[in-house]
């Protein structure tokens, strides 16, 4: 009887696991599913379509997230050219807007 409950219940944990992995598993592809743990001092020179800001948090680091045709670019937020990259990419889009 002992060894039919311990049974159960690692049954019981098995299925728990599978579920828990296949809902987290089935994301969308194209779609960020994970935060930049590190950061490039390389300056992105390809055309920027949006950016976004990321905060530290956990094994996330603070950075300038820059999305382009060829993907998304985790860039350091204390470099010059950063700072300027986003003030030209707000610019063109104001322009744009007009």
């Amino acid at each position: 009887m002992e060894t039919r409950r311990i049974l159960m219940r690692s049954l019981a944990v098995a299925v728990v696991l599978t579920a828990v992995i296949w809902t987290t598993s089935g994301k969308e592809p194209n779609k960020v599913n994970s935060c930049c743990t590190k950061v490039s001092t390389a300056e992105v020179t390809d055309l920027i379509i949006s950016f976004r800001m990321q905060k530290e948090s956990f094994q996330c680091v603070k950075a300038v997230i820059f999305e382009t045709e060829r993907g998304e670019f985790c860039s350091d937020w204390r470099q010059p050219w950063v700072k300027r990259k986003i003030l030209q990419f707000l610019n063109d889009k104001k322009y744009d807007e007009t």
